[in-house]
C-alpha cells in the first residue's frame, strides 16, 4: 500500500531548543518558521504544510525591500533584475527566499545553513551565504554572513522578515518603541522619495506609544544606538505585563515596521513584522548605506528576539 508522503512546502525542518526556548528553521529560504518560549509563540509563523505567507521569517538578500523597476547601475554596468513584484513594477526581497539552503552544521540548540548564490544576469556576482540560528537563555540569536566569491566588488544588503506577536494582545493594543529618529517617505509604489524627522509627529515611536489604528509599512533610520552600538524595537502589552524585543547589532542601521494591513484572511493585521535592515529600500539605486563587498570579503551581522517585560 502506497503512502502519501507529500514534502513540506518549506522543505526540511530543523528544531532547535534550549532553556525553554524552541525554534524551527526551514530549508526553503533558510528562514525561521516558529519561535516560542515556555510554550508561548512570539513569532507569528506558519505551519509545516503551509506555503510561507507574507515572507514570514525569510532572509532577504542580497537586497532587502524593493528596487525601482528592478534596474540599477553598479561598477559601470546597467543591470536589470526580474520584476518579482509585478503589480508595482519592482524587484523585491532579494534572490534567496525561495531557494533550498543546505545544512552546514547542527547541534541541539543551533543550526547553520548555507547557500551558494550563483551569478545571474541581474546580479552577476557569486556570494557564499551563511546563517546560524541558535537559542539559549537570552532568547533567539541569528548570525548572518556573506562572502563575495567574485573577482570584482559586489553590492549587498540584507534583512530578515519575522512577524512578532504577544498572546491575547491585538495589534491595535500593542505598545511600540522604534529607536528611529527619521522615517522614509514613500510613493504609491512603496519606494522612497525622501526622509523626514519623526519628532513631534504621529510616527515618533522613540518613546513607547500604542499603535492604535496606525497603518505602518515604514522604514525608520538614524537609529538611537545602545551602549554596544546596536539597537532594538520593542512590542509590549498595554499593562506592561509582557513584551518582546527584536535587537540588532551595529551592522543594521534601519528598522522596517509593518502592521500587516495588506495581508489577507486571518493574517490581516494579526501581528507586526519587525525587520532589521542594513539599508533602506532602493539602495542599489541610491547607494544609501549599501554595502560594497570587495573580492573575498566577508560581511557579518547579528540580530535576535528576546521575550520579557
Amino acid at each position: 500500500m502506497e503512502t502519501d508522503a507529500r514534502p513540506s512546502p518549506s522543505g526540511t525542518q530543523w528544531t532547535i531548543a534550549a532553556d525553554g526556548h524552541e525554534a524551527v528553521v526551514v530549508e526553503v529560504g533558510g528562514g525561521l518558521r516558529t519561535y516560542r518560549h515556555d510554550g508561548v509563540d512570539y513569532l507569528d509563523g506558519y505551519e509545516a504544510d503551509e506555503l510561507c505567507p507574507g515572507s514570514a521569517g525569510h532572509v532577504l538578500a542580497p537586497w532587502p525591500n524593493r528596487i525601482r523597476d528592478g534596474a540599477y547601475t553598479f561598477g559601470g554596468r546597467s543591470l536589470q533584475l526580474d520584476l518579482t513584484e509585478p503589480a508595482r513594477h519592482n524587484a523585491i526581497h532579494g534572490l534567496v527566499n525561495w531557494v533550498r539552503w543546505q545544512l552546514v552544521e547542527q547541534s541541539p540548540d543551533s543550526v547553520t545553513l548555507g547557500y551558494e548564490l550563483p551569478p545571474s544576469p541581474g546580479y552577476p556576482w557569486a556570494l557564499r551565504l551563511r546563517s546560524r540560528w541558535s537559542v539559549g537563555a537570552d532568547g533567539l540569536r541569528a548570525e548572518h554572513e556573506a562572502t563575495n566569491r567574485s573577482g570584482e566588488p559586489a553590492p549587498f544588503g540584507v534583512s530578515v522578515h519575522p512577524y512578532l506577536q504577544l498572546p491575547k494582545v491585538g495589534v491595535d493594543e500593542l505598545t511600540l518603541r522604534v529607536p528611529g529618529r527619521t522615517r522614509v517617505l514613500l510613493d504609491s509604489r512603496l519606494l522612497p522619495v525622501a526622509a523626514t524627522e519623526v519628532a513631534g509627529t504621529e510616527y515618533d515611536y522613540t518613546e513607547p506609544r500604542p499603535i492604535g489604528d496606525a497603518v505602518l509599512d515604514l522604514a525608520f533610520g538614524d537609529v538611537v544606538r545602545d551602549a554596544d552600538g546596536g539597537s532594538a524595537v520593542t512590542l509590549a502589552a498595554p499593562d506592561g505585563s509582557a513584551a518582546v524585543h527584536v535587537w540588532a547589532d551595529g551592522e543594521f542601521g534601519w528598522w522596517q515596521v509593518f502592521t500587516g494591513d495588506t495581508l489577507t484572511g486571518e493574517r490581516h493585521r494579526r501581528s507586526v513584522a519587525v525587520e532589521p535592515m542594513t539599508c533602506p529600500a532602493d539602495a542599489f539605486r541610491s547607494g544609501k548605506d549599501l554595502i560594497t563587498l570587495a573580492p573575498g570579503q566577508t560581511w557579518r551581522g547579528a540580530w535576535g528576539i528576546r521575550p520579557g517585560a
